[in-house]
């Protein structure tokens, strides 16, 4: 188990792109020590359960340096009345060690409207902490890296909406959650990845409409349309992560790695989804891994999520295309720490914009709760709209 340290922690590269390696060890170490905290026995007794759920991507020697950040974060929780909404790219030491609720965007805005914690901490990016604020105006919200950004938010605005609007009157815009609030105002109804198919459809029989726009994600409205035989129409945006994959990669793998079986998210390009053996939202793949328990398997998606999952199904040998998400990657222990202790970076909405734009998310959150809908792989890509 991790010893106690009094000294500084010299720990090891270890040559992985995992985030942790990059500053590392290293940096969680001089943070805790920055801030006054360091490893001992009382920490220790603290954290030593949380260990065991994240053993497999921390190695002991390296613990220390996470422990002291970790205890003090969940003692603040409990002193604050906050709670810490961890989205599945987080890295681990996050995900298991302070989120008090993980899961993808859907479920942690389910989350957000039903805590009674007075502070919430987003651990994911600004478009989730926006989300959070619309739902709970009463909480304080917190963002700890006000630079957790998304390439998806940032390829479309609330002004680009409306012109969509009056190039199609009557058509109704389902707007992917990862979208700025501002955008969410001049939508119908929100989707994630988790429903963004049945979204689609509900929004087509609702406003009785043979075409609907589906935005900003280009790849998820091309997938989308697959499924449905909706007409979307789409917009230019994609995931800087997932448009990285393509179906050479996966032909590359399968020879790499027989027998491997390959789970794409819907964010990914139609060839690469046609290429898979299956493809749904972060908390469908996960729900595939833990309940069909491959024996190897790789998941096309933040390489973070990878670690997060092998936890729950220690069986299952993990291939890790490492793809970061440099906005999520910004969210660290310290930032966390720093949000807590000082109350800073609090996300504000203008009153009209969160109520508008909740009025779209409340119309995703009233449809019936289901269970995270798989994308079927291999139909022939359809053809939509691009604005």
């Amino acid at each position: 188990m991790a010893r106690i340290i009094d000294t500084p922690l010299i720990a090891g590269d270890g040559g992985s792109c995992d985030p942790r390696t990059v500053h590392g060890a290293w940096g969680a170490l001089d943070a805790a020590a920055q801030r006054g905290l360091a490893h001992t026995h009382a920490v220790q007794a603290a954290t030593d359960h949380l260990y065991e759920k994240v053993k497999h991507v921390i190695p002991a020697i390296e613990w220390p340096a996470y422990a002291p950040l970790i205890a003090a974060i969940n003692e603040m929780k409990r002193a604050k009345n906050a709670v810490i909404l961890a989205h599945n790219y987080m890295t681990s030491e996050i995900f298991y060690c302070v989120g008090d609720f993980r899961g993808d965007s859907l479920q942690l805005a389910r989350e957000a409207a039903e805590t009674g914690a007075e502070i919430i901490v987003q651990a994911g990016v600004h478009f989730m902490a926006e989300t959070s604020k619309c739902l709970a105006p009463e909480k304080t919200v917190l963002i700890p890296d006000t630079r957790a950004g998304c390439s998806l938010a940032a390829s479309i605005t609330g002004a680009d909406v409306r012109l969509i609007k009056a190039r199609y009157p009557g058509v109704p815009v389902v707007t992917y959650v990862n979208t700025s609030a501002e955008v969410k105002a001049e939508s119908d109804v929100c989707c994630t990845s988790s429903n963004a198919a049945a979204v689609v459809e509900w929004a087509a029989r609702t406003w009785n409409s043979d075409r609907v726009i589906c935005i900003p994600d280009e790849y998820l409205a091309k997938n989308v349309a697959a499924q449905t035989g909706v007409k979307i129409i789409a917009w230019h945006g994609r995931c800087e992560v997932h448009e990285r994959f393509t179906a050479e990669d996966i032909a590359e793998m399968r020879e790499a790695h027989p027998g491997l079986v390959v789970l794409a998210h819907p964010e990914c390009p139609p060839d690469v989804m046609a290429a898979s053996d299956f493809a749904g939202s972060t908390a469908a793949l996960q729900d595939y891994v833990t309940e069909k328990r491959p024996g190897k398997v790789v998941l096309l998606t933040e390489c973070s999520m990878s670690d997060n999952v092998a936890a729950t199904a220690p069986d299952t040998d993990f291939i890790r295309p490492c793809n970061l998400c440099p906005h999520m990657k910004r969210i660290t222990l310290e930032g966390i720490y720093d949000a807590l202790r000082e109350m800073k970076h609090e996300v504000t909405i203008p009153e009209d914009v969160r109520v508008r734009a909740k009025r779209a998310i409340d119309a995703m959150l009233a449809l019936p709760k289901e269970k995270p809908r798989a994308f079927e792989v291999g139909r022939p890509e359809v053809a939509v709209e691009l604005v």
